[in-house]
């Protein structure tokens, strides 16, 4: 287990470290994870590769996860900082800990899809891409 500390928080890169009902806490902040329920969020945790997750005093504050095959894929998923801790560099310490992490230094493409964090990703690499196919069997926010 890979753990590093910013300031007061501490990272954790196992999908132990999170439970449900804390990260339900954190998806209420966002517009697209807020209908998720406990059920359906143990059976994602449950088939997700990797969990990246921050705490601070004890409090699940920042949350991403990956969908991968550990060689030539992956995928960033349900990037989340809570309101009280942004624009503290969390998000971007958050994705070089992820992005860095020795499970996924090695692969060469990671995709994800976000219409609201495309400028932050874009420090940390990301670049908009025209030819990304996206099959979307109901709209994102209750996905």
């Amino acid at each position: 287990e890979k753990m590093i500390h910013f300031k007061d928080y501490r990272f954790y890169d196992s999908k132990q470290a999170v439970t449900p009902v804390q990260l339900q806490g954190l998806y209420r902040f966002t517009s697209w994870g807020k209908g998720r329920s406990l059920d359906q969020i143990a059976r994602m945790l449950d088939q997700t590769n990797l969990c990246f997750s921050v705490y601070h005093e004890g409090t699940l504050v920042a949350f991403c996860r990956m969908l991968t095959d550990f060689v030539f894929r992956a995928s960033l998923w349900d990037i989340m900082v809570h309101p009280d801790h942004q624009g503290k560099g969390l998000g971007s310490a958050l994705m070089e800990y992820a992005l860095e992490h020795p499970a996924v230094k090695g692969i060469p493409l990671i995709i994800t899809y976000t219409s609201e964090l495309g400028g932050f990703l874009s420090q940390h690499g990301f670049i908009h891409e025209d030819g990304a196919l996206m099959l979307l069997r109901c709209p994102i926010e209750y996905s």
